[in-house]
């Protein structure tokens, strides 16, 4: 089962690196529209402020995290990681 987390998150978050400028209401305008599951996953990676060349595995690695403690569902976690990840470039952009 963490094969397949780690696969699809890796596939999922692959276009995810762009430039970085910090604009963080695009950001938190775009969170606001996320399930429970995708606001934690922007809210953890957002706390470990990342840049255009960390977003990708920050969000992998965060999700992943999440999803083994239990603390977002497994089933959605590719979904909810997509979600949270456009709205992690908004915030950097």
């Amino acid at each position: 089962m963490r094969r397949v987390i780690t696969t699809a998150l890796v596939l999922a978050m692959a276009g995810l690196a762009t430039t970085a400028r910090a604009d963080g209401p695009a950001g938190k305008t775009c969170a606001a529209g996320l399930t429970t599951d995708g606001k934690a996953i922007y809210a953890t990676v957002a706390a470990s402020n990342p840049t255009s060349e960390t977003l990708k595995s920050l969000v992998e690695h965060e999700t992943r995290a999440l999803a083994m403690d239990g603390k977002i569902g497994r089933e959605e976690a590719r979904a909810n990681a997509m979600a949270a990840g456009t709205c992690l470039k908004a915030h950097l952009q």
